[in-house]
C-alpha cells in the first residue's frame, strides 16, 4: 500500500475495502500518461463539479508546484515562470455550446459519447462517475471509449450498477445514499491525483497554497 492510499484508509477507513482498486486505477493512469494519453472525465450534477475537480488538481500544481524542465524554460521565455506541469486532462462536463447544441440538434444523453468520440484515442482513459453506476449518458460514453480504445475507471457506490460490468476498474466506495457516496469520491480521486503528480513531478517537493 503506498503512503497516499495509506493516509486515505487511515482517514476514511470505510475506504479500506477498495484501495486495491484505487491502485489499479492509478497504473491504469499512469500508463496511459507515460505513453502520451490523456483523461476524459464525466459525470452528473454534483459528479459533473467532481469531474471539474478533477482537472483542476491534473492540470496545475496540486501538493507542488511543478516547474518546467529547463528546456522548455528556455524555448518559452520569461512567461515560462508563470506556467506548471500539466497532466493533461478534459471534463466533458464543461463545452456548454457543445453539449447544449448536441443535445438539442441530437440526442441529449448521446453529449458525453460524442466528445468521447472526437477527443478519445487508444491509450486514453475515461473517468466515469455515476453514484447510481446506471445514468445513461456516461454508459454511452464508456460504450463508446471501449470502442475506441480507451481504458475506463468507473467511480460510484453501493453495487456499482451497470457501471461495474463494463469497467477496467470499478471503485464502488461503500454508501448507498448519493451524497455520502460523493463524500467518498473526493478522497479516492485526491489520492489518485497526488500520486499521479509525485510519480510525475518528483523533484519539488513545495506545496502550493
Amino acid at each position: 500500500m503506498t503512503d497516499h492510499i495509506r493516509k486515505m484508509t487511515d482517514r476514511y477507513p470505510a475506504l479500506e475495502g477498495v484501495s486495491g482498486e484505487v491502485n489499479e486505477a492509478f497504473e491504469i493512469l499512469k500508463t496511459s500518461y507515460e505513453n502520451g494519453g490523456k483523461l476524459l472525465v464525466c459525470g452528473n450534477g454534483g459528479s459533473a463539479s467532481d469531474s471539474e475537480h478533477i482537472v483542476g488538481e491534473l492540470m496545475k500544481g496540486f501538493y507542488r508546484q511543478r516547474p518546467l524542465p529547463e528546456a522548455e524554460k528556455k524555448a518559452i521565455g520569461g512567461i515560462s515562470a508563470f506556467l506548471q506541469g500539466a497532466l493533461p486532462a478534459i471534463a466533458l462536463t464543461g463545452h456548454p455550446a457543445l453539449t447544449t447544441a448536441f443535445s438539442n440538434d441530437v440526442k441529449a444523453d448521446m453529449a458525453f459519447a460524442q466528445q468521447v468520440y472526437g477527443y478519445g484515442k487508444a491509450g486514453d482513459v475515461l473517468a466515469a462517475l455515476s453514484t447510481s453506476g446506471n445514468s445513461v449518458n456516461v454508459l454511452h460514453a464508456v460504450t463508446v471509449a471501449k470502442a475506441r480504445g480507451l481504458a475506463v475507471i468507473g467511480l460510484t457506490g453501493r453495487d456499482g450498477g451497470r457501471l461495474r460490468k463494463c469497467c477496467d476498474v470499478c471503485i464502488a466506495v461503500p454508501a448507498g445514499v448519493t451524497a455520502e457516496i460523493q463524500e467518498y469520491h473526493l478522497p479516492v480521486y485526491h489520492t489518485l491525483c497526488a500520486m499521479l503528480e509525485e510519480h510525475f513531478f518528483p523533484e519539488d517537493e513545495t506545496e502550493t497554497g
